[in-house]
């Protein structure tokens, strides 16, 4: 398992509900957010695509909420990424708002290709680095 990579996001306006605070909906935006600069920062790829013909898509999602996060906050997102099989990573979220733990998640994608839409194995060049 790789080290973690650490993204910054502020809570925006249109991640919260009458009250201002983060609908559940809102922690997946920081969860894909966290991803996608993780891809293109340690991987050099534009996520949810892996290259041409290979596309990563998710088959299970789950967070669970430990404290609630408002307008403005300032949200630290842990993210590491575990290879569960061949075809498969799981992305594990830790959200912090300083000490605080808010939240925790992840996402579990399976590699396909475009054409086929059938599972095949993650490419190699993708697989080293997230080792």
């Amino acid at each position: 398992m790789a080290e973690d990579f650490i993204f910054e996001e502020t809570v925006k306006i249109y991640d919260t509900d009458a009250q201002a605070i983060v609908h559940y909906a809102g922690y997946y935006r920081f969860f894909t957010d966290a991803l996608e600069a993780f891809a293109y920062e340690r991987i050099g790829m534009m996520f949810p695509r892996a290259n041409e013909n290979v596309w990563f898509v998710v088959v299970e999602s789950n967070a669970k909420y430990h404290k609630s996060a408002r307008v403005g906050d300032k949200l630290t997102v842990h993210l590491s990424s575990n290879i569960v099989s061949d075809k498969a990573i799981r992305f594990d979220f830790k959200i912090m708002r300083g000490s605080d733990f808010i939240c925790e998640g992840f996402i579990t994608q399976v590699t396909i290709d475009k054409n086929t839409w059938k599972a095949v194995p993650i490419p190699k060049e993708i697989a080293d680095k997230l080792v």
